[in-house]
């Protein structure tokens, strides 16, 4: 695949990972709370029901936080261009599938976009490629985090920044993830979400 033009950052996303270059893996709505009180910007809502989701995005909003939504993994939550204006009523900022028809329709509605990819063998990752051309999202969610070892230069061509989730479970996985040309990870991991790109860098 050849290298293509790297699209560029959302400017909310771009200073925030530039700080904090880890966002929180939100499965609950105990850990959204847990969030709200953090210093880490970005979030990813999954598994939160649908009758608690408002409710929750509106609270990680109004403390400050740039919350994705993630479509696959909320219990009552369809796909259709009913739900994303649904959560862009709620107020969430951005969306997260792995439906790349999803993910173009979110850019329609001022939703930013991260495409969830998972790569398990060489031909599977060339269709992820290719989709992801296709839907050009704001991110993409390569897991598990593991393969950017092996998969370096073809991230790289996506032109899309790039976040590793999946086996997140140290500081040095962090710091492996960024050495690859990731902008960050998406980790449950509490202890991981403060952690300051200034900080990995002295380590």
């Amino acid at each position: 695949m050849s290298s293509r033009p790297k699209r560029p950052i959302d400017r909310r996303l771009l200073a925030a990972l530039a700080d904090y270059p880890v966002m929180a893996s939100l499965v609950s709505v105990a850990m959204a709370d847990t969030f709200t009180a953090t210093s880490t910007p970005l979030g990813i809502l999954a598994s939160v029901p649908l009758g608690d989701l408002a409710a929750t995005v509106r609270r990680t909003v109004d403390a400050g936080k740039i919350v994705f939504v993630n479509m696959d993994s909320t219990p009552g939550l369809g796909h259709d261009p009913g739900a994303l204006s649904y959560l862009r009523d709620i107020g969430a900022v951005g969306i997260c599938s792995t439906r790349a028809a999803i993910v173009e329709r979110a850019a329609g509605l001022g939703l930013l976009s991260m495409q969830k990819v998972f790569v398990t063998d060489r031909s599977n990752l060339n269709r992820s490629l290719q989709a992801i051309a296709r839907s050009r999202p704001d991110l993409v969610q390569l897991m598990p985090a593991v393969v950017l070892r092996y998969m370096e230069q073809q991230a790289r061509d996506l032109g899309v920044p790039y976040l590793a989730a999946g086996f997140v479970q140290g500081e040095a996985d962090v710091v492996e993830a960024l050495q690859h040309g990731a902008v960050g990870v998406c980790t449950s991991d509490e202890k991981l979400w403060g952690l300051r790109r200034s900080a990995l860098r002295a380590s």
